[in-house]
Parts: structure tokens; sequence; C-alpha cells
């Protein structure tokens, strides 16, 4: 059964020139233990879709299930079962490593022991042991990476939603976090969506990419399953598949190729 499930899932903004339709028609499904990759070009609802599945947007149209809960009718419910890690992060650069992890797990109502156990847990499991009293403003990218990563799970999320999260990232670092993601995946079971604007993270982390253009799902499958389809051949580069998927290359489809 499915971890999340869209039916014509949409969000238009109203303004002075007329509506504007981000997201169309989203249809989708994500099952337990997936790693899945939005992808899309520029303008394309990705990352709209992204905040309407975390309830930081209302849909205007459609129907979501998150983790059983309805999207529209059970916000609050939906937020009890998911993490969330933006890409600009949101730490508080005055406290150390330590009091932002407890601070995070009183604000999702842990006692105060309990807290603090699971900053140390959280820690130990992030490589972060060895900075908790350290001030956050004073961590590197990818430490600071780590430490959004961790405030995302304090709770035991069901789904983690992460949004380009190697963004700055320099390569040893990125694939540091890849393997934290997989590590989640496959050793607790976390069912892991995420958008990103690197290609080659998409083809290596994911087990199944959505490529949304036009505010629609236009195509979805594993990396490779993509590639032989679009691309002639599995072995392919996914450059070439998202070129014929949408029509743009990521080299001349923005500064930002398939972020939102």
């Amino acid at each position: 059964m499915p971890i999340i499930s869209t039916s014509g899932l949409a969000r238009t903004f109203r303004t002075k020139a007329g509506p504007v339709h981000a997201v169309r028609s989203v249809d989708m499904t994500v099952m337990p233990g997936e790693i899945v990759g939005l992808l899309g070009p520029n303008g394309a609802g990705k990352s709209t879709t992204l905040r309407m599945l975390t309830t930081l947007l209302a849909p205007t149209g459609g129907a979501a299930t998150v983790a059983g809960f309805d999207l529209t009718a059970d916000p609050a419910g939906v937020r009890g079962t998911i993490g969330y890690v933006a890409q600009s992060g949101g730490v508080d650069p005055h406290v150390s490593v330590r009091e932002e992890l407890v601070t995070q797990g009183r604000l999702y109502r842990l006692g105060k022991a309990e807290a603090v156990g699971r900053a140390a847990e959280l820690a130990a499991a992030l490589g972060l042991t060895g900075l908790l009293d350290r001030p956050t403003a004073a961590l590197s990218g990818g430490q600071r990476r780590r430490l959004d990563l961790a405030m995302g799970l304090t709770h035991r999320p069901a789904v983690l939603f992460l949004d380009e999260p190697t963004a700055g990232l320099d390569p040893p670092s990125r694939q540091d976090l890849w393997d934290l993601v997989r590590g989640l995946r496959d050793d607790f079971g976390t069912t892991v969506v995420l958008t990103t604007h690197h290609l080659d993270e998409a083809d290596t982390l994911a087990d199944r990419l959505v490529v949304i253009d036009g505010g629609l799902v236009v195509a979805e499958g594993a990396p490779a399953a993509l590639k032989a389809e679009h691309a002639g051949s599995p072995d392919a580069s996914l450059h070439d598949a998202f070129l014929a998927i949408t029509g743009r290359s990521p080299a001349t489809a923005g500064a930002s190729p398939v972020a939102v």
C-alpha cells in the first residue's frame, strides 16, 4: 500500500495578471521504504508539489494522503509523521549542536530526559557526537547539513522530505549525505522524497524518479528504466533522458536546471 498517494493534486496562484497554474494535476504514488527523486525544469512545479505534501502550501485541487493522513482534512496528522529538511536549513547560529537538538525534541513534546537522550542518539547516528558542544555557526557545510538531517529525524518520521539536500556541499560531503540517506532507508525503512538539481545525484541515489513538467507528471520510473526508454540505453546519461523527456537541456533550462 502506498505511503504517499496523490490524485489530481493541483495548486493555482491568483495574481493581478491572472491565475498561475503552478501544479496542474499530479498523480503519484510512493511506496514505503522508497527513495524517490522529484525532477523537473525551472518552474515545472516540483517544489510546489513538495511544499503541498509537507503541508506548507494548501492544494487548490485534487487529493493526497501521506502516511495514512489526508493532506487537506488532517494536515496536523501529516505533520506528525513526516520530517522536512529545507534547502536553506534552519539552525540557530547562537546555540550549540546539543542545544539545537534538545530544543527540537522538546518542540516535538519529548520530555527533557527523552529529548537529551534522543539528541545523543541522533548525534551518534549522524557523526555529530564530537560536535555536540560546538556552536552551530562554527560547523562546516557538511556538518550543518547533517545537523539539519538530525533535526528532521527527531520524531522518527515515517517519511522524510529533503529539498536540495546537497546544495552547496563539496563532493565528499555529498557522498557522505548519500550514504546517510541510504542508511535511513536500509536500517529503518524510512521513505525519502527528495528534490535535487544534480542529475548524477538523482541517478545514483533514487530508487525511482518522478519527472514533473508544466505542472504534470510526464515520466516516472527507475533511473535505468527512464534512460533505456528515453535515451536508448540503461547506460546512457540521465542528462540525455531528461532532454528527451522535457525537450530542454539542464545546461540551458536555467541556473538551477531541475529546480523549480
